[in-house]
């Protein structure tokens, strides 16, 4: 007879015991809001999809690095960068497993990076860069890109302010719209492309009602 119990824990049996610790960031969101996990997931899938095939990729502004290891799927290496030392510690110890990763202060509002990447990305980060401190940021983000280089930033749009926690609209201090974001990638790059987002789902409806926004830059302007 047949016993469906026996097959499950057999086949559970041959699961890898790895067990991943989330960084504080990702933590505290599924401890506080869950369903925000989700959105994270897949942000960085759109961001893989994007990127996939790239065999450099760099990420400024990783946080606890909860997209790296969905990130490097799909490009051949990827450097994670941020301002935060003892986060890029953390993310080190605790991602050891995604092998084609590695975590690096660098501080893009000051300089460009030394060798060039064919794509750079930051979700979640440019809401956070001072409107004065912007063009710096952008410039040396551009200069660090293969001329056919693509650029991929997203970012909470300023529509959706209003459903923001307050602890997000404390940190959020350069907010954009669909026009300012488009405007801001037109600055640097050839030819911008932009998505909506709304929850886990992508699309291109009408920009105001997105809940989150994308722009894609394609080949910088040095």
């Amino acid at each position: 007879m047949s016993d469906s119990k026996e097959l499950w824990l057999q086949v559970h049996g041959t699961i890898p015991d790895l067990r991943v610790t989330l960084g504080r960031a990702s933590s505290n969101a599924y401890a506080t809001d869950p369903k925000m996990i989700g959105f994270m997931a897949a942000r960085y899938k759109f961001v893989a999809k994007m990127l996939e095939g790239c065999k450099t990729a760099l990420e400024a502004g990783c946080g606890d690095g909860f997209g790296a290891p969905v990130v490097a799927q799909a490009v051949g290496q990827l450097c994670c960068t941020d301002i935060d030392e003892a986060t890029l510690q953390d993310n080190a110890r605790r991602l050891s497993f995604t092998r084609n990763v590695s975590f690096e202060y660098f501080d893009f509002r000051e300089r460009r990076y030394p060798t060039q990447f064919e794509a750079v990305y930051c979700v979640d980060v440019i809401e956070h860069i001072y409107p004065e401190e912007e063009a710096a940021f952008m410039t040396n983000l551009a200069a660090s890109m293969l001329s056919f280089g693509v650029a991929i930033v997203g970012t909470p749009n300023q529509t959706a302010d209003q459903y923001a926690s307050e602890n997000s609209r404390k940190g959020h201090v350069n907010l954009k719209d669909h026009k300012s974001l488009r405007a801001l990638l037109e600055r640097h790059f050839h030819r911008v492309f932009m998505f909506s987002m709304n929850d886990e789902v992508v699309h291109t409806g009408f920009y105001p009602m997105a809940h989150y926004l994308w722009a894609i830059g394609v080949g910088p302007k040095f």
